[in-house]
């Protein structure tokens, strides 16, 4: 459905597939031996031995394998040893060593002094087209949300500790709310911030709001942290989350956070606090969680 996703695939296939890298590092036991003196460029026949996950039918075991170990750098924050990439992949350090001297090669991941792995720059270009594309995926949903609410309709997504605006679809009316795309803010102040915040453990929101601050933007703007958890657990509890003029003075916005998706994201609704009504986010709620619903199919 994708055709970028499709494309990239292929490509690391192929270049996973053709890679005949190998190193000689130290292993337990006799199975240094095995290390050592394996062909590289024959299948992982005893590597493979190991226990793991069974591949999906039609799936190229090299590519999913490599993304996995992306994925567990980037649930780590971007950093990871081998023998933590062993323990939590569950594959064999062989074959993890291959695959890491691939990514590297590309520019996916890069090698510390201290021989960690970190996230490398080449994804940072498969980054800025993803969120291109996730706004493209977006738009139509977003049109629908402006057609039947009538307010600008928005799409954020938390990166590092802050909310960056993805996409917007403007209202119509001639005094509406506009939201750069690419704009950052700090998450305890918006209502896409707190609809995200409220599906993550509190403990990981704390670290979010030590290390970002909550700076007062308005005479509205929560700046204590346990009131402001509070207002995540009503969040949590009813699905979505309002920003009462936090960011802005005279602006209010509902946020629902879309589920399962890849990243966290969430989208709102935001308009001048006279037309933003009760009785407008009460029939707002529905519309957002569906189209959240939609996207997060989209996205899968």
């Amino acid at each position: 459905m994708h055709e970028p996703c499709v494309e990239f695939i292929g490509v690391c296939a192929a270049v996973i597939g053709m890679t005949s890298l190998y190193s000689v590092f130290s292993y337990r036991g006799d199975n240094i031996w095995m290390a050592v003196f394996r062909n590289p460029v024959e299948d992982d026949a005893m590597a493979d031995a190991a226990p793991k996950p069974k591949a999906r039918a039609g799936s190229v075991q090299s590519v999913e394998r490599a993304f996995s170990l992306l994925e567990l750098m980037a649930d780590a924050g971007g950093t990871l040893g081998l023998s933590q990439l062993a323990n939590q992949s569950g594959l064999p350090l062989p074959t993890i060593h291959r695959l890491l001297r691939t990514l590297v090669d590309l520019g996916y991941i890069r090698q510390e002094s201290s021989r960690q792995y970190v996230l490398g720059p080449g994804l940072i270009r498969l980054g800025d087209a993803s969120s291109r594309m996730l706004s493209v995926w977006a738009r139509p949903h977003l049109a629908r949300l402006v057609d039947e609410l009538g307010e600008s309709a928005n799409l954020a997504m938390l990166d590092g500790d802050e909310i960056v605006y993805v996409a917007q679809a403007p209202s119509r009316h001639s005094m509406r709310m506009f939201t750069e795309v690419g704009r950052r803010v700090q998450p305890h102040c918006t209502a896409v911030g707190k609809a995200i915040l409220a599906t993550m453990p509190i403990d990981e929101v704390r670290e979010i709001l030590n290390r970002s601050g909550m700076p007062r933007h308005t005479d509205a703007t929560i700046t204590d942290p346990d009131e402001f958890i509070g207002q995540l657990a009503f969040a949590a509890k009813q699905g979505y989350a309002i920003d009462e003029g936090e960011q802005e003075t005279g602006v209010r916005c509902v946020a629902v956070a879309i589920p399962d998706a890849a990243s966290r994201l969430a989208l709102s609704i935001s308009g001048p606090a006279g037309r933003v009504t009760d009785e407008l986010i009460e029939r707002a709620v529905p519309l957002l969680t569906n189209a959240c619903k939609a996207l997060s199919a989209d996205l899968s």
